[in-house]
């Protein structure tokens, strides 16, 4: 695959560009990556959603685990092997999300073994994911344990990386190492 959106050498940016690059790099992502190679074609777009980004991973107050089970669900639903090298990596290495967790949501299969709060948050994104919305019933525990803001949370977590993910999988970056492609495809044509 060729990579559609390269990444801008440094003297080459506008101003615009530079300016967000050096946002995105102060902040807690520590340098441009993943989508924000592609996203930085269109600097205003991309000053915008790292601001999101950086609240939805860094600014919710929810645990690391819930965050990364929410990705890795979207990532899955969307057949973004990028966004789910990435986001497996960082589960790994930074939650205490379990393997069989991941390679459960990998495999399109509800994890056996959850925590209470975990089978909430995969009930919510599954059904938003599949179904455009969570049911009352997942609506009403998320509801319950996190208050109207942790849902409204929760929905731009996987509204959020929906559109990384088809920014990623217009974008086609290599995936690191050279990797091959951990998840089957779930969608026709991906």
């Amino acid at each position: 695959m060729s990579e559609r959106f390269p990444r801008i050498a440094p003297e080459t940016m506008s101003d615009r560009q530079r300016e967000v690059a050096a946002e995105i790099s102060a902040g807690p992502r520590g340098e441009v990556k993943g989508p924000f190679i592609a996203l930085l074609h269109n600097p205003e777009l991309a000053g915008c959603l790292q601001k999101v980004g950086e609240h939805l991973r860094f600014g919710t107050g929810m645990p690391g685990e819930v965050i990364e089970l929410a990705i890795l669900i979207t990532a899955r639903a969307w057949d973004c092997q990028y966004e789910w090298v990435a986001h497996r990596r960082i589960a790994t290495n930074t939650t205490s999300l379990g393997a069989e967790i991941m390679d459960a949501v990998a495999r399109n299969e509800r994890p056996a073994s959850m925590t209470d709060e975990l089978q909430d948050v995969y009930d919510f994104c599954i059904e938003a994911q599949r179904l455009g919305a969570p049911s009352p019933e997942a609506y009403e525990r998320i509801e319950q344990r996190y208050g109207k803001r942790g849902v409204l949370d929760l929905l731009a977590i996987c509204g959020y990386y929906t559109l990384l993910a088809m920014v990623l999988n217009t974008a086609e970056p290599p995936l690191p190492d050279g990797m091959e492609p951990p998840l089957k495809p779930l969608r026709a044509g991906a």
